[in-house]
């Protein structure tokens, strides 16, 4: 496996990992030392490839252009120590996350099979007019595909054209629920197939206790990464803090202190990190920032969902599970205590967004999640 340090990249295939171990095979993760607990935790051997992204300081650029600099950057940094890694040593099978441009180089000019482990949706028929053409049209894009096209041709890739290396696997598992995947129905299927999100079994009995007295449980995270807000954390305790019948979960991240949150209600418990996966399966309500991972589980667990989006495709995120009937979405500007509080209201009091809720959950349970894609994992090694 050949990842990128960033949490929200990492998580989604983890469990698929500790699968491949479990069922005997010898699995190598490439990834940035940052990242090596949780490649540990999962029984996977550590390759060391330092990355270049800005995941210590969360300083990721708001433009999508200069974000895409940063994972080339990291590809062309990654590319020679997964060569001093690899080419003594090659992989039966090569997986990559969508960050992992090195990867695909790699097994191509290796002659390897490689399959993409996609944490988010993937292409389809008409993506490159409806979404990749705007993007070539935004400031320093010509530069960024330039650079692009001068290091595929030295990479030793058989792939040589940007878009179909960086956007077209020939093989990919999408770690998400179908219903999350805009165009669910112009997407390749010979190429990619939806096992939705591949989460830890045990993660319910992880060390959680609803309280006894909690009538209804609310869970407020922005993820991992856009965790700096402490206004709108404010703006969630004056909506949920002492609102009668509900304890509140608030997961501010690493880089806001509490402190600035001022005084904290007695029905909320407010930490920088949190067990998400087995807190929803307890909760009632979740207010995300609409990441992917976020979205999927709390698909999975049935929970409507107030969806605040931050950055990257989380907007289209929200939008989406708005047309699902199972969420509400509010911009950051606009969440005040009174559209958050009136939103929980209209969810956990609308029987048409419950029946939805359990609709898309038992869609997303049948997709197979770890074990369908650890048996596709082992298909294509043959």
């Amino acid at each position: 496996m050949v990842g990128v340090p960033a949490v929200s990249h990492v998580l989604p295939s983890l469990e698929v990992i500790r699968e491949l171990v479990a069922r005997g095979h010898r699995v190598t993760y490439a990834n940035d030392p940052a990242v090596a607990d949780l490649v540990a935790g999962a029984g996977a051997e550590l390759v060391p490839c330092a990355s270049v992204l800005p995941v210590a300081d969360n300083n990721w650029p708001d433009d999508p252009i200069a974000a895409m600099g940063l994972f080339l950057d990291n590809a062309i940094e990654a590319l020679p120590q997964l060569r001093a890694a690899y080419d003594g040593d090659p992989a039966d099978l090569y997986l990559y996350d969508i960050g992992g441009y090195a990867a695909r180089a790699l097994a191509e000019s290796q002659g390897r099979p490689i399959m993409q482990l996609s944490p988010t949706f993937v292409a389809w028929k008409g993506y490159d007019e409806e979404v990749a053409a705007h993007l070539w049209q935004l400031p320093g894009a010509a530069e960024y595909r330039a650079k692009f096209t001068r290091w595929l041709a030295g990479s030793g890739a058989a792939t040589t054209d940007v878009d179909a290396f960086s956007g077209r696997p020939e093989r990919a598992l999408a770690l998400i629920t179908r219903a999350m995947q805009p165009h669910a129905d112009q997407v390749d299927t010979d190429a990619v197939t939806f096992v939705g999100p591949c989460v830890d079994a045990r993660a319910a009995e992880e060390d959680w206790a609803r309280p006894a007295d909690a009538e209804n449980v609310l869970l407020i995270s922005l993820g991992s990464a856009y965790t700096r807000q402490p206004e709108f954390y404010r703006q969630c305790l004056a909506a949920y803090g002492g609102l009668p019948g509900w304890h509140v979960v608030l997961q501010i991240g690493r880089h806001t202190d509490p402190r600035e949150l001022g005084d904290i209600p007695a029905n909320v418990e407010v930490h920088s990190w949190v067990p998400q996966r087995a807190i929803l399966e307890k909760a009632d309500a979740f207010v995300t920032h609409a990441g992917m991972g976020g979205c999927g589980e709390g698909l999975l667990a049935g929970v409507p969902m107030i969806a605040v989006p931050q950055a990257a495709e989380q907007f289209v995120n929200a939008d989406r599970l708005v047309e699902l009937g199972v969420a509400r979405r509010i911009d950051t500007p606009d969440a005040t205590a009174e559209t958050l509080r009136a939103a929980l209201h209209d969810l956990v009091t609308d029987a048409e967004v419950a029946r939805r809720s359990a609709l898309l959950a038992a869609d997303a349970r049948a997709e197979g999640g770890t074990m369908r894609a650890a048996d596709l994992v082992e298909e294509m090694l043959g």
